[in-house]
């Protein structure tokens, strides 16, 4: 009596069939990145540098206490929207106020917040600041050269820029004991 024989499946290529789709996979997969603010951090050095005496004017002091509320210059500000024209009016100053920035170039904008500061306020603070230099340069950029701050070229955008620097300090957070 002749055995009979079970039919077999060549698995040889199932292997080569796994790793083509699991290199499919991988390239066609867009992997998720946190983003965050670009801001760019200075150098670490051993050594901190010399304090610079920066003129009081020169300076637009915006904080945050752990509540959440704002103070800008020493007054109390409950719409986080108005920081924008406020730090507008501060940096473009030109002398004119004595109470304001000297010049564009000398114009410092100091953001302090207390630890408990919720990240919606910082962020939207900053985006605010931000803001109101986005729109100074772009109002500089048309101006000079008849287009948006974002058309123009890497050199001009440097010039704009050096007319209207952006200078955001930031202290390390502190515990606000009262208002800001």
């Amino acid at each position: 009596m002749a055995q009979r024989k079970i039919p077999e499946i060549n698995a040889g290529s199932m292997a080569d069939i796994a790793f083509l789709l699991l290199i499919f996979f991988l390239v066609t997969t867009t992997i998720q990145t946190d983003t965050g603010l670009n801001v760019l951090l200075p150098p670490y050095v051993e050594v901190p540098p010399e304090a610079d005496k920066v003129n009081r004017r020169n300076v637009f002091d915006v904080k945050i206490n752990g509540r959440d509320e704002l103070l800008i210059r020493g007054e109390q500000v409950a719409d986080v929207y108005s920081i924008k024209e406020k730090a507008r009016a501060f940096i473009m100053n030109n002398g004119r106020d004595p109470n304001s920035s000297d010049s564009p170039k000398f114009a410092v904008i100091s953001l302090m917040n207390d630890n408990a500061t919720s990240v919606a306020t910082y962020v939207a603070v900053y985006d605010q600041l931000k803001a109101a230099y986005n729109e100074l340069w772009n109002e500089s950029a048309q101006a000079k050269y008849g287009r948006n701050y974002e058309d123009l070229t890497k050199e001009e955008r440097q010039d704009v820029r050096k007319e209207i620097p952006l200078v955001i300090s930031e202290a390390e957070p502190t515990n606000f004991e009262t208002a800001p």
